[in-house]
């Protein structure tokens, strides 16, 4: 996927996550990786079906990502427990993705992309298409705009699908009852106290906090998910 790719499947999933509508993905690496860590960042309930036994997770590096979300979700497979993963075990697993949502969002797909299988077999069962439109030069955004002129909903943002899906949206996310806000975790409030006092580089952050690189840019990720921050030009960043 492409850092555009990327950006987008987190943006539209910490948002309808945050609405209380749970996010189904893959667990592959790229845009259903973006797609969870946006979910888990809003705090929401996300779903992750694999296309190997729970034993051997794949790809190897998403381990952790996956223990994150079978905390308040599922990771879920219908292979044996310590089925290797092989090309025939994907569009399996696509089909179960297809089955599970009730509409499906097509963020980044080139021409012969797996998403475009899944997308398929969506339509197939009767479920509604969005897309997100690319740039028409790059290889990697020819199938989802494939997908809009054949007539998948295009999408620029997830108030688009939200407004489709008022119905399943639960009712103290729709208006009925207000929300109470969700506190900020305490290396998210300590990044902010920081960035209270003017725009900072990361390595600033890393010094004036005490926290690894890593640590740093994870908060870092789910404070601009959630609005709270914004990345500048060379690494710096700010509040919002």
């Amino acid at each position: 996927s492409t850092f555009y790719g990327g950006e987008y499947a987190k943006r539209f999933s910490y948002r309808l996550a945050s609405q209380g509508l749970t996010v189904v993905s893959g667990l592959a690496r790229g845009i259903d990786t973006a797609a969870h860590q946006g979910a888990l960042a809003a705090k929401g309930r996300t779903i992750a079906i694999i296309g190997s036994g729970l034993g051997y997770l794949y790809p190897p590096e998403n381990k952790i990502l996956a223990e994150r979300i079978a905390q308040n979700g599922a990771v879920l497979s219908e292979f044996p427990f310590d089925y290797p993963p092989n090309p025939q075990t994907f569009p399996y697993r696509n089909r179960i993705v297809a089955g599970w949502c009730t509409d499906l969002l097509v963020v980044e797909a080139g021409e012969k992309s797996g998403a475009l299988i899944t997308a398929n077999m969506a339509l197939e069962q009767g479920r509604q298409v969005y897309a997100i439109p690319g740039p028409i030069d790059r290889p990697s955004s020819a199938g989802t705009n494939r997908l809009i002129q054949q007539g998948a909903k295009l999408v620029t943002c997830a108030e688009d699908i939200l407004e489709e899906l008022q119905e399943l949206i639960p009712r103290h996310q729709n208006g009925s009852a207000p929300l109470a806000p969700i506190a900020l975790p305490s290396e998210e409030c300590l990044l902010l106290e920081v960035l209270a006092t003017g725009e900072k580089a990361i390595d600033d952050l890393v010094d004036s906090t005490g926290m690894s690189a890593a640590q740093v840019s994870s908060a870092l990720l789910s404070l601009e998910l959630k609005r709270r921050v914004r990345p500048l030009p060379g690494q710096w960043w700010s509040r919002a």
